[in-house]
């Protein structure tokens, strides 16, 4: 399927879109002062161990203490600060890249975490997911170091072929791979995974890549020798560079990009890395804006409703909560088919097909729960989850999904490595504070009354005066008057209104005059 890849830069914000047959697929945005943390190699500083979660805090130099698992200190764990009964295992002249004084200490898999790491410890890691609404980032102490056709693993010496290439075909890729990363002394120096798009290239190329890998890591060692602890040793691949290593491939038909500087410079980080890919490359001149080009903005706006409409009339609810994410199909004014069973079947088709390319776009992550509509006959289910199965396939993020339930529901989970486009791109109501409702004007007409009797049995001003929106107020002097004259004359006080435009509905003030 041919695909067109468009990049939109401005010094803000790196904007890209990926493209099939016309329709948009996926969305990747940058912001230059919310750039992605994932990938990133800090020397973190541990300052708290939770035996009870088996998991430890991390100051990596943000405003939240980051998170690491127990199980993510494996292979190797990297102390600038050993503990004595750490000292004493530690094997003295290991790969250390805080200089002589420190040691790459190897922790046995069963041991807890308080065993194997200490407060104050000084311990390189790689974020693994970015913060997430209240949640520090995710981190791993297991580093990788991803290039163009492969991934290096400095602490490991394993050597992997990804499991999307043919199995036919792997052992002979590995082989080579292990001939190709071989010191003069037969040795292996670090663990390299060679990736799917790996799966033709050359000695020269895989060898170019091994080269680049190592450079980059020693370049790490040096900086975590020199650098305090909570610092950055190494900062992934911006957007439009990650473009070019993970999402370019056969398929590719063209990446064109608005901005001639930065055309300038993807051609000359594709000349180095990846010298394919530089022949797509194109610099857009036209004169409307290049996401002009597919209604790219409109379909993020979209992206952004709850509501999605299918061309057959039905329509899909998609409800994303901090929890898990929902979608409930419904037919809609679907009626062409010939009967019910008919009309329901063809819509949860085409819901198949849309709620997959809509997962993609909005980058929805984590626990998802589709409500197809209900199906009697068993071949119209496995159909339509046959088609939910094949078209997730196409996603570049792992997904893994079940059958229906007794409920009639499909239980799926998408990978969650980054922030959702809502999460991106918009923030919680001022006026509802995200519940995505707001009390009535008459519900807040009657907690101010219930407000304004609790405040006159404690204080006895000359005046009330309320302060709250204009529907309120225009409650008041309508349809509510008659209740507020009689509290009025109840607690012996005048009671005055003032509309506040900037107000929200459920705002408002009881001055005491």
């Amino acid at each position: 399927m041919s695909q067109d890849i468009l990049i939109n830069w401005a010094p803000q914000e790196t904007r890209v879109a990926v493209v099939e047959q016309g329709a948009v697929q996926e969305v990747h945005l940058e912001r230059t002062l919310e750039r992605g943390l994932v990938g990133n190699i800090y020397l973190g500083k541990v300052s708290r161990v939770l035996p009870g979660m088996q998991s430890a805090f991390i100051d990596i130099g943000l405003d939240r203490a980051a998170f690491l698992h127990v199980a993510d200190l494996m292979p190797n764990i990297t102390a600038k600060h050993a503990a004595p009964r750490e000292r004493a295992a530690a094997q003295p002249g290991s790969d250390a890249p805080n200089g002589g004084g420190n040691r790459v200490l190897a922790p046995d898999p069963v041991q807890p975490i308080e065993r194997q790491i200490f407060e104050g410890q000084a311990l390189m890691v790689q974020v693994l997911k970015d913060p997430i609404g209240t949640k520090g980032a995710r981190l791993t102490a297991q580093i990788s170091i991803a290039g163009r056709l492969l991934v290096f693993l400095p602490q490991d010496n394993h050597i992997g072929v990804s499991q999307k290439i043919p199995s036919a075909q792997r052992e002979s890729l590995r082989q080579r791979l292990l001939t190709l990363t071989a010191m003069p002394d037969g040795s292996a120096a670090g663990g390299f995974i060679l990736r799917t798009n790996a799966e033709d290239a050359s000695d020269q190329e895989l060898g170019e890549d091994i080269a680049y890998l190592r450079k980059t890591w020693q370049r790490i060692k040096d900086a975590a020798s020199r650098q305090p602890a909570a610092t950055v040793l190494h900062v992934d691949l911006n957007l439009m560079q990650r473009v070019l290593r993970d999402l370019v491939g056969a398929q590719t038909h063209s990446i064109r990009i608005d901005s001639r500087e930065q055309f300038g410079l993807l051609q000359a980080f594709a000349a180095e890395f990846m010298p394919d890919t530089a022949s797509k490359l194109q610099l857009y001149t036209g004169e409307r804006p290049i996401f002009d080009l597919f209604n790219i903005d409109e379909e993020i706006a979209r992206a952004l409703s709850r509501r999605v409409d299918l061309k057959s009339g039905g329509y899909l609810v998609i409800d994303q909560t901090e929890a898990l994410t929902t979608v409930d199909v419904n037919t809609g004014g679907f009626v062409g088919a010939r009967n019910f069973d008919d009309t329901v079947f063809r819509t949860n088709l085409e819901a198949a097909q849309a709620i997959a390319r809509q997962l993609r776009l909005r980058n929805l992550g984590g626990i998802v729960i589709v409500d197809f509509i209900d199906m009697v006959r068993e071949d119209h289910r496995d159909a339509v989850l046959t088609e939910f199965r094949k078209q997730l396939s196409r996603d570049r993020v792992k997904t893994m999904t079940g059958g229906f339930s007794q409920l009639g529901l499909v239980e799926m989970t998408r990978k969650r490595t980054r922030e959702s486009l809502a999460h991106m791109l918009s923030e919680p109501c001022p006026s509802c504070d995200g519940k995505g409702v707001v009390k009535t004007a008459r519900s807040v007409c009657y907690d101010i009354l219930r407000e304004i009797l609790r405040e006159a049995r404690a204080f006895s001003p000359r005046e009330f005066r309320v302060v709250a929106s204009p529907r309120v107020i225009e409650l008041f002097l309508d349809e509510e008057g008659q209740h507020l004259a009689g509290l009025s004359d109840f607690i012996g006080k005048p009671i005055s209104l003032q509309a506040e435009s900037s107000m929200t509905q459920e705002q408002y003030d009881i001055v005491l005059l």
